[in-house]
């Protein structure tokens, strides 16, 4: 028997082991999944497919099975562990490990996210040069964000960048609750794929057209303009990309089966955009800081561009070291799959001979 027959046998007790521990995970007991788990037979059955499912891990661990098995199997056993012998305690160091080990991981190697940010990025460079080049695409930028706009923004930036300090916190508080708003509604769309990409479009075209506009010579309030935005830019538009790629994997989750249910392939998909959503909360509430008490406030422009450097290094240090694969070259895949094809048709004569399906 070879190794793609033998997940296929083994991928129906772990499927049933996901549903007991949701079931314990939201009910605290696995009597609402069906007859046959109530009870004391439910435990027995949870006890004997997490036995099951650490051996599994064993063997893919011991054989170098594919990393996404590997990293499934993983998950799927602590899950299981943590019901088994959980305990009331809260665990401290949980948002530590979704946001410095699950999320960079996650997002580095994340297709939504890549198109996310390709998408958000690009269009907002292109809107930019459009929007700055007057002579090449006249009125671009006023026909993307009205005249009106355009002059109110430069109005609005006139006088020098001078809050009094006591205006800082309400305008950290208006700040979080404006970008988080931004946040959910890329996250919220993103179920359906095409309102998400729609919204991320609109918001990347908008915004570089009015940097576009504002870079232009002759532009009053131009030089506060970028004084304010430059410090908090970083955080801010890339938790707009991670948001909507967020967004995104949930609704590939509808769209893209993989071959699991439709409700049970969009709650996979939910769990794996946790990370990425909780990165991006992050820096919502870091840009919304910055926005609120550095960006505004008479500090030297030095400063401001300290901080934007120093936060775009800590995004891109956060991204590559700690989101790079750290699984081994699959250069011996070959003889190491076949290795595990000869044990797996040992074990699984061994289980045919006493009638154990695990």
């Amino acid at each position: 028997m070879n190794v793609a027959k033998l997940l296929e046998k083994r991928r129906v007790d772990w499927t049933e082991l996901e549903r007991l521990c949701e079931a314990m995970e939201l009910r605290g007991s696995t009597d609402s999944v069906s007859p046959k788990h109530r009870g004391a037979s439910g435990v027995a059955r949870f006890s004997s497919l997490y036995r099951a499912a650490c051996a599994d891990l064993a063997l893919a661990d011991a054989y170098q099975l594919p990393p996404n098995t590997v990293t499934y199997l993983h998950r799927l056993v602590a899950r299981a562990h943590n019901q088994l012998y959980r305990t009331h305690t809260p665990a401290p160091g949980g948002w530590f490990r979704i946001l410095f080990h699950e999320a960079p991981q996650r997002i580095f190697n994340d297709g939504c996210v890549r198109v996310a940010t390709l998408v958000f990025f690009g269009l907002f460079a292109l809107s930019m040069v459009m929007g700055a080049a007057e002579e090449q695409f006249p009125g671009f930028a006023e026909r993307i964000c009205g005249t009106k706009m355009l002059e109110g923004t430069a109005e609005s930036f006139k006088e020098p960048l001078a809050v009094r300090p006591e205006e800082y916190t309400a305008r950290a508080a208006f700040y979080i609750r404006h970008n988080t708003g931004i946040g959910l509604q890329c996250f919220a769309y993103g179920i359906l794929l095409i309102p998400c990409l729609v919204t991320l479009a609109y918001n990347a075209i908008v915004l570089g057209a009015t940097f576009g506009y504002m870079s232009r010579d002759g532009i009053e309030g131009a030089d506060h303009f970028f004084e304010f935005v430059t410090a908090h830019g970083p955080f801010e538009l890339t938790a707009i990309a991670l948001s909507a790629g967020a967004g995104l994997r949930l609704g590939m989750g509808l769209f893209y089966t993989r071959g699991l249910s439709r409700v049970d392939s969009v709650r996979q998909s939910g769990r794996d955009s946790v990370p990425v959503m909780a990165a991006s909360a992050t820096m919502f509430i870091l840009a919304a800081f910055t926005e609120g008490f550095l960006s505004p406030s008479g500090a030297p422009y030095l400063i401001k561009v300290a901080w934007s450097i120093f936060s775009s290094g800590m995004i891109t240090l956060y991204f590559v070291v700690l989101g790079f694969p750290r699984h081994e070259s699959d250069g011996g895949s070959l003889v190491r799959t076949a290795r595990y094809a000869d044990l797996v048709d040992s074990r699984l004569s061994a289980d045919e001979g006493d009638g154990d399906a695990t």
